[in-house]
């Protein structure tokens, strides 16, 4: 039996769990949504394990994998920017790297022909201080009480990591296409 299918279904199921957690943020239900940040967490590695141990890696699944990730990022901190537990100028940092990068991508297939999907280590450590600091965050707004210099701290964090990732994409990819046009 060809399981092929069984990451990109468990990558699709993490992209509509971003509605509801985007609700129970709203509604101040924190412990309900850090479980369901839990369960997509949980998803987000068990689709990548299946894929690379059974050889289960599609073209979609390498699109959609990237995709549920930044929707769900996108609608965590609009949702606690929403609620007033981020500020809106982080969520408009974050959401923005986000669609430079789609863009991006766009724009390099339409020059080259080709679109190349794979993250930088600072893009991986950039999602994992994003993914920290929603998750401090719902622990914060309903939870638990952080300290302000952690969550600060944390912001302060995920805006220069965002910058610079979202920068060093612009920067490859410029690179990129002139050396493929040529």
């Amino acid at each position: 039996m060809n399981g092929r299918w069984i990451p990109n279904l468990i990558t699709t199921c993490r992209i509509a769990l971003s509605v509801p957690l985007g609700v129970l943020i709203v509604e101040e239900r924190h412990v309900h949504a850090l479980g369901v940040m839990v369960v997509a967490g949980l998803s987000d590695g068990l689709d990548g394990w299946l894929a690379r141990r059974f050889n289960w890696q599609t073209r979609l699944g390498a699109r959609l994998d990237p995709l549920a990730d930044k929707l769900l990022v996108g609608v965590t901190y609009g949702a606690l920017a929403w609620t007033g537990v981020l500020p809106w100028w982080l969520t408009a940092l974050v959401i923005g790297r986000d669609l430079v990068i789609i863009a991006g991508a766009a724009l390099f297939q339409a020059v080259t022909g080709r679109l190349e999907m794979a993250p930088s280590l600072l893009s991986k450590l950039n999602t994992t201080a994003q993914i920290a600091l929603a998750i401090a965050a719902v622990l914060h707004a309903g939870i638990v009480t952080l300290p302000f210099p952690l969550l600060h701290g944390l912001i302060s964090l995920v805006a220069a990591m965002t910058l610079a990732s979202g920068l060093s994409y612009v920067w490859a990819w410029t690179r990129k296409a002139r050396e493929g046009v040529r």
